[in-house]
């Protein structure tokens, strides 16, 4: 006990302050890899926040939309990740949607779609695999669906399902 600091004393090795400046040079890098996690799944096209697209979106490779889209975005066996910044008024057809940001749509998936806790989805769901984190806005139907190439896991969520409907 003798060892604690008390506001009295002058304070012996306590303020050992170096560990605080080297602090402010970590945040930055660890920043840097947050925004651009989802990029090192290989080839990913980005919508900025600065950017507003109206139209239907196709392509072969997976997106992070943190800007403004409308219309459809169509990208069978890639990943759509909507940002935190990301505001979408489409249907969203994918292999994996992560929700981060609002999106007012039908969203199917071949795989998942994770719903995390900044994020919000107004409109249904058919994919088989979903995750809604605590925190986050879901409203519309989920449909289950069994996925090809693993019918023993997607099994029991599709039993699931119709247990909570009659709940």
């Amino acid at each position: 006990m003798s060892a604690m600091w008390k506001p009295t004393q002058t304070g012996p090795a306590s303020p050992n302050i170096t560990p605080e400046p080297s602090r402010p040079l970590p945040p930055p890098p660890a920043a840097e890899p947050v925004n651009r996690a989802p990029v090192s799944a290989g080839d990913q096209a980005t919508i900025g926040k600065g950017l507003f697209i109206k139209g239907e979106i196709t392509g072969s490779e997976s997106l992070f939309v943190d800007g403004k889209v409308e219309g459809s975005i169509n990208l069978p066996g890639n990943r759509v990740t909507i940002g935190r910044n990301g505001q979408v008024a489409a249907s969203v057809t994918a292999r994996e949607i992560v929700i981060l940001g609002k999106v007012r749509g039908n969203v199917s998936a071949t795989d998942r779609v994770d719903i995390r806790a900044e994020g919000a989805l107004t409109g249904d769901v058919a994919a088989a695999r979903i995750s809604i984190e605590d925190g986050a806005f879901f409203k519309g139907g989920i449909d289950i669906r069994k996925a090809d190439a693993k019918p023993g896991v997607a099994t029991p969520a599709a039993s699931e399902a119709p247990k909570s409907v009659q709940a």
